[in-house]
């Protein structure tokens, strides 16, 4: 006894233009954001250890005033900053952290302009091919 059997198989795959380009843009995007709240989560503990007083011999406050004074050397002077004994309340600090807001923003968004393409149509492919197979029993 012979049994014909057909047996069709479709294969479909997309293709999605510029995608590598998106994926990039939205990398760099993520980078900027990443840097520019580690920087002002530093100048923001900056401005807490000042605040209470905290002893600038501590190698861990140490290092964040050296990492934020590079950062905030165009800021010096700026504001006057109200003390009380070993507290000082830094408003430079907090200008400068708005400042840096509003340049990361700017990197950002120039990031995207030059580097975003819009998702254009999706390419799909689709190949149907054909087999026989001759059963026997």
């Amino acid at each position: 006894m012979s049994n014909d059997n057909r047996v069709s198989e479709v294969r479909t795959s997309q293709n999605e233009p510029e995608r590598e380009q998106r994926i990039f843009t939205f990398k760099a995007t993520q980078l900027v954001w990443l840097l520019f709240g580690i920087l002002e989560a530093l100048i923001a503990l900056r401005i807490a250890l000042m605040l209470i007083g905290a002893n600038p011999g501590s190698p861990i406050v140490a290092l964040i005033y050296g990492i934020t004074t590079i950062f905030l050397f165009p800021f010096t002077g700026l504001i006057g900053s109200p003390s009380s004994g070993a507290m000082v309340l830094e408003l430079s600090s907090m200008f400068a952290m708005l400042i840096y807001g509003l340049i990361a923003w700017v990197v950002e968004r120039t990031v995207w302009l030059i580097f975003y393409r819009p998702r254009g149509p999706v390419v799909a492919v689709t190949e149907t091919s054909t087999s026989e197979h001759h059963n026997t029993r």
